[in-house]
């Protein structure tokens, strides 16, 4: 589990296809090796990865197909900069929310402009994950969580501050950047939650949603 609080920058130094599958080195010189192990957890642009060597200045991890389809792994290369994050301790801050590494679906950086010091972006979400995003809820964009300022069908926008542009990799984006997006967990426990006993029957979750739009008048 993470926080969504970014605690390096990294970047992509090697990528080696194994087999069907890739494994990933990153070197991050800033990240604190002190308290990491073999087989430690860490956060690569919001993706949990386990550390299968440390060097000393990175970190080498083994990236599934699933990952690799899932994700904007795919898309990575040497010289790619990632936010990075160690797995969450008893002894923790929980700065940011809950976060489980397991990315949702992938987003796209539609517009950027100034507003006073901070930035603004808008993001597309995949059409499915939507109804997961509230206003002034949470979601983790690259690793980051951050607080959604608003909401417009599969449209949601951002305000980042200074510090979180220098801290993270999000001032690097522009129109077109493809994100990874990880909604908040409890939105999606609850959505089960709501299915009661339904749930263990096979397709009710749609089935939930259709009757759901129904009913709100969303299907004609």
């Amino acid at each position: 589990m993470f926080t969504g609080i970014v605690e390096a920058k990294g970047t992509i130094a090697n990528l080696e296809p194994r087999d069907g599958d890739v494994r990933l080195w990153v070197t991050a010189p800033d990240l604190d090796y002190s308290d990491v192990a073999l087989g430690d957890s860490i956060a690569t642009n919001g993706v949990c990865l386990t550390a299968v060597q440390l060097p000393g200045n990175g970190f080498a991890a083994d990236v599934s197909r699933e990952t690799l389809s899932l994700t904007t792994l795919a898309n990575w290369q040497p010289g790619t900069a990632v936010n990075l994050e160690k797995a969450l301790t008893p002894q923790t801050r929980l700065g940011g929310h809950i976060v489980s590494g397991h990315v949702d679906g992938v987003g796209e950086v539609v517009s950027r402009h100034p507003d006073a010091r901070s930035e603004r972006f808008t993001i597309r979400a995949p059409k499915e994950l939507a109804k997961y995003i509230a206003h002034k809820g949470s979601i983790t964009v690259d690793g980051t969580s951050l607080t959604v300022n608003a909401v417009n069908g599969d449209l949601f926008e951002l305000n980042i501050v200074p510090h979180t542009l220098q801290w993270t990799i999000i001032d690097s984006y522009t129109a077109g950047t493809k994100v990874n997006l990880e909604v908040d967990v409890i939105a999606r426990y609850l959505e089960r939650l709501l299915l009661g006993d339904k749930a263990a029957e096979p397709n009710a979750q749609s089935e939930m949603t259709v009757q759901f739009l129904a009913e709100n008048g969303y299907l004609k």
